[in-house]
């Protein structure tokens, strides 16, 4: 299928892997440009010279509030123009609620939350009609995935500051939808899988709860982002679209 995305130009912040990168890829195989943002400058170059010449990369921290206007200033110096934007956030750090610290939630909310809001504002005030910003959150959206309470606090509410913004932004033909990942196979989710100290147990376990039997790929993931970007899907905002193989069970 089309996208329609040629010669389009996006920002995709965390970027260098993960969901972040599978969508940049699709987005590059559509024929859009990227402008890719990571916080480590290693993995963010690898991440850019596997894109090719569509791809640039810009090193920023979500946290910082100087990152929206530098990734818009790139996008726009570069390629004179910028159509839309994944918001895609590092997962904050795994635990409960009794044995999460302070300073656990505050760095996590100025990332994850405060850094996402910043990010949809200042970029939606800067697209022209017919862009389109997609939130990467998280099936805890729907329901708590348990070890991951601050996930859990924070992705809710990120969801309707999502919907408040395509609100506020749709008159101008702008607009915001959200993406809710299920476990999708990707080192962020390994990297949770191994916290129980047997990995291959933990996977299995998951799988049963998951209707398709198996964990997604994170290309199958990037296809749904970038068709939610795209002007294909015009009159769709204020959405959250679950891409977890079945595994939420609530409307």
């Amino acid at each position: 299928m089309d996208l329609h995305l040629t010669d389009r130009v996006y920002i995709v912040t965390g970027g260098s892997r993960g969901l972040g990168l599978a969508t940049a890829e699709v987005l590059i195989e559509e024929g859009a440009h990227v402008v890719l943002s990571g916080r480590h400058e290693d993995s963010l170059e690898a991440a850019v010279d596997g894109l090719g010449e569509r791809a640039i990369g810009v090193v920023a921290d979500n946290a910082d509030p100087g990152t929206p206007q530098l990734l818009i200033a790139k996008a726009l110096e570069t390629w004179d123009r910028l159509d839309g934007a994944l918001v895609s956030v590092g997962g904050p750090k795994a635990g409960n609620v009794t044995d999460s610290k302070d300073e656990d939630w505050s760095a996590a909310f100025n990332s994850v939350f405060l850094g996402a809001v910043r990010l949809g504002r200042e970029i939606a005030a800067a697209l022209p009609a017919g862009g389109s910003i997609a939130y990467v959150l998280s099936s805890s959206v729907k329901a708590p995935v348990p070890g991951l309470a601050i996930s859990n606090g924070l992705r809710p509410g990120l969801a309707m500051v999502a919907k408040s913004l395509a609100d506020e932004v749709g008159p101008k033909g702008v607009r915001v939808n959200g993406l809710l990942p299920g476990r999708i196979d990707t080192d962020r989710l390994r990297e949770l899988d191994a916290l129980g100290g047997d990995p291959q147990a933990a996977r299995a376990k998951a799988v049963t709860s998951i209707p398709l039997g198996r964990y997604g790929e994170a290309a199958e993931f990037g296809r749904a982002a970038a068709f939610l970007l795209s002007p294909l899907a015009s009159y769709v905002t204020g959405a959250m679209l679950p891409v977890d193989g079945g595994l939420i069970r609530s409307l």
